[in-house]
């Protein structure tokens, strides 16, 4: 097809989207014109076509003349800039998402999710096909995910990226100088971001989507400084403070130490969005009372994890209540247990925390994380231990901590393989090799066919997870860790 009729068809798609209007048209065809390096334009009447095949037609004209190389992360970085012409600028964003706002905040998040997806900063072809599904496990339905939509970089792009010149500009991913910024090897591009600044707890913070989507609406809040991630009695003002302004939304902070921290913990943020995740369905399983904070409802959650919730009709509760408890686990030691606050000088104990609305009430979710090491688990005692990391051997970090399991995208190709091997009556051999141990006991536990294997493998690996967050839960869920838990309790009382 014709290049014109695909920047006839881009601009087309602004004007429905309304990313343009008609008094831009001019404007944006010849910004797309020096992007493609045109210099001139056969004007042609666009066609119905996806965004993404719209894309595609100019990607493949810009590979073939030499104007963009041919390797996904260059591909990337061009058609977001094409996409960045027929972004809006900042202010616009930031008056719509305002006048939104006044309506209700759902009004206003609900518009500013389908606007990042019709800029492509969220891509929803990719998002299409991610792999979902439940598992049914004694703490409720589990969420598992094969993400697919964060793209695999390829060996030339790996190599380019190496050979990159290294720069300070953004500091980080999080940043908020990537608003607009063009991108390189080692850095995506942000043409097509747009990021909706709010005021937490005083201090400049900016709102925006990942653009991978875990679950709806998947926000990310970040702090407008480059600061580090911390969990003190300010992150929980922050969180809370968070969800006054957006009540239909959850928010949460990874913990501030590596393994069980988030990948980025060089910059202050947290993630949110609309959805129940399967730790918020869970009960409470016992009630707990701290001393002086009667009036705040406490409770342990029946959950893989330690965790306490806190429920209060008042912040100010909650946040000093919340500190407490913080300041309690950061200095425990209790070597019955295995848990230790520090080990030559490197601290252990943290807390992942969730806060989120109960109807006026606030609730605060606080998942109690030690990051210790030992020679027979290098990655961590309370992390998947070797016999799990078939399946997830990386950190498990808030997402994965509230239930939703983000699996490696190689699983979808590695699960397809273990079935075929499985009712072929092959070895599990070379990339497979890994799952044969879990396969054995398998087999000693299903009757395999042709018709059951597929939907077998889906619920035992969503079994896997449970083991997962078994696995990295401080105090196990039995006897002993039940009085290990209570030890605790008494120890924030007493230290009160």
């Amino acid at each position: 097809m014709d290049v014109n009729v695909y920047i006839a068809s881009l601009v087309q798609y602004g004007l429905n989207k309304k990313l343009v209007q008609p008094c831009d048209t001019i404007y944006v065809t010849n910004g797309l014109l020096e992007a493609m390096k045109l210099d001139s334009y056969d004007p042609a009447k666009p066609e119905a076509m996806s965004l993404e095949d719209i894309l595609q037609g100019l990607l493949e004209d810009a590979v073939e003349r030499g104007v963009c190389d041919d390797d996904i992360t260059s591909r990337d970085l061009f058609d977001t800039k094409l996409m960045g012409i027929l972004t809006p600028m900042p202010r616009e964003v930031h008056q719509t998402f305002s006048e939104m706002y006044a309506t209700s905040p759902e009004t206003a998040t609900d518009w500013y999710y389908n606007f990042s997806q019709d800029t492509d900063y969220i891509r929803r072809y990719r998002i299409q096909k991610d792999v979902l599904w439940k598992t049914a496990t004694e703490y409720g339905n589990l969420d598992v995910t094969i993400n697919l939509s964060k793209p695999e970089k390829d060996p030339k792009a790996i190599a380019a990226a190496k050979l990159a010149p290294q720069f300070g500009y953004p500091k980080c991913m999080l940043c908020a100088e990537n608003e607009g910024y063009a991108g390189r090897m080692n850095h995506p591009a942000r043409q097509n971001l747009r990021t909706i600044p709010v005021t937490i707890a005083g201090e400049g913070w900016h709102l925006q989507y990942s653009p991978y989507v875990y679950y709806n609406e998947h926000c990310i809040v970040f702090n407008h400084e480059h600061v580090p991630m911390v969990i003190n009695k300010a992150a929980f003002s922050k969180l809370l403070d968070f969800v006054s302004l957006f009540p239909h939304y959850f928010v949460g902070s990874n913990a501030d130490l590596p393994i069980v921290g988030g990948s980025i913990l060089s910059h202050e943020h947290f993630q949110g969005g609309h959805y129940c995740f399967p730790m918020e369905r869970a009960a409470v399983e016992r009630e707990i009372v701290f001393a002086g904070f009667e009036d705040v409802k406490a409770g342990i959650v029946k959950w893989p994890m330690s965790v306490i919730r806190l429920r209060c009709g008042k912040k100010a509760r909650l946040v000093e209540l919340a500190d407490k408890i913080l300041l309690s686990w950061r200095g425990y030691t209790d070597e019955d247990a295995f848990i230790f606050a520090e080990t030559e000088g490197v601290p252990h104990n943290t807390i992942t925390p969730i806060a989120r609305r109960r109807g006026t009430d606030y609730e605060l979710d606080l998942v109690l994380r030690n990051n210790i090491t030992t020679e027979e688990h290098p990655l961590g005692v309370y992390h998947p231990h070797a016999e799990l990391h078939h399946i997830k051997k990386e950190n498990i970090g808030l997402i994965e901590v509230m239930g939703l399991a983000v699996l490696p995208a190689r699983l979808k190709q590695e699960l397809a393989g273990v079935e075929k091997a499985i009712l072929a009556g092959e070895e599990l051999t070379g990339e497979l090799a890994k799952h044969a141990d879990w396969v054995e006991e398998l087999k000693k536990q299903h009757t395999f066919t042709k018709e059951n294997t597929a939907a077998i493998l889906k619920v035992e690996t969503g079994k896997v997870f449970a083991k997962v967050l078994e696995h990295a839960g401080v105090y196990q869920r039995n006897e002993k860790g039940a009085r290990a838990f209570d030890k605790f309790v008494n120890y924030v009382n007493e230290e009160g």
